[in-house]
């Protein structure tokens, strides 16, 4: 038997037993034979082991102050435990809400693909290895799964080598490609993946037809 609480026939025994001594209103001033109050208060409970209750039922049963206290004490318990589940209730909405709210930021944060466009139809054409300092360099998010990049005016289709280096040197991306012409404008449309990289100033270099070579700074942030 489970010294920690009754089952739902056990307990119905019980209330049976009480409210047949509470339908016959036995008086007891003198509380002759009565248990003391943490008696009741464990039966009421259901911390006491049914083997230890059951042998004040036949007083209970015939004890109305005693029933009466019981009920009190089982009414007292009904309403802390209804606390408390609400209590646990309310505490679970509140974790299940902040954990949501962490999800939700975390998905804001997440890099998701994205195309960068990197404009260069009015820049000039630098020949070589070494980018045009006066120009700005093209401002790329390392979320930006892939690019789009107009050639600068005047610019020939065909295919492309498409090197990015970082500052030390480092090759980054290394894609062959066509550029195609849109409404009179070369653009080359690439794949890349630069989450991992840090952010900071790199160099695009666009070769064609394995001569003509041109560099742009690019800022990964």
């Amino acid at each position: 038997m489970n010294a920690r609480g009754y089952s739902a026939r056990d307990e119905q025994r019980l209330l049976d037993a009480l409210g047949r001594g509470l339908g016959r209103e036995f008086p007891n001033p003198g509380r002759s034979g009565c248990p003391g109050p943490d008696v009741l208060k464990r039966i009421a409970s259901r911390t006491m082991p049914l083997g230890q209750a059951e042998k004040w039922l036949d007083h209970l049963g015939s004890c109305s102050p005693c029933y009466s206290d019981f009920s009190e004490f089982r009414k007292s318990h009904e309403l802390r435990k209804k606390r408390t589940l609400l209590a646990i209730a309310a505490s679970i909405l509140v974790v299940a809400g902040i954990a949501g709210w962490v999800l939700l930021q975390r998905h804001n944060e997440t890099p998701v693909a994205q195309t960068a466009v990197l404009d260069l139809r009015n820049r000039s054409l630098p020949r070589g290895t070494e980018a045009n300092p006066v120009e700005p360099p093209l401002v790329v998010s390392r979320a930006a799964a892939h690019w789009k990049i107009f050639l600068p005016f005047g610019s020939n289709d065909g295919p492309y080598d498409i090197r990015l280096l970082a500052g030390s040197g480092e090759l980054l991306v290394s894609i062959k490609a066509d550029a195609k012409l849109t409404d009179g404008v070369a653009v080359i449309q690439i794949s890349v993946d630069l989450s991992s990289r840090s952010p900071g100033q790199c160099v695009l270099r666009l070769t064609r037809n394995g001569a003509q070579e041109s560099s742009y700074v690019v800022e990964l942030r």
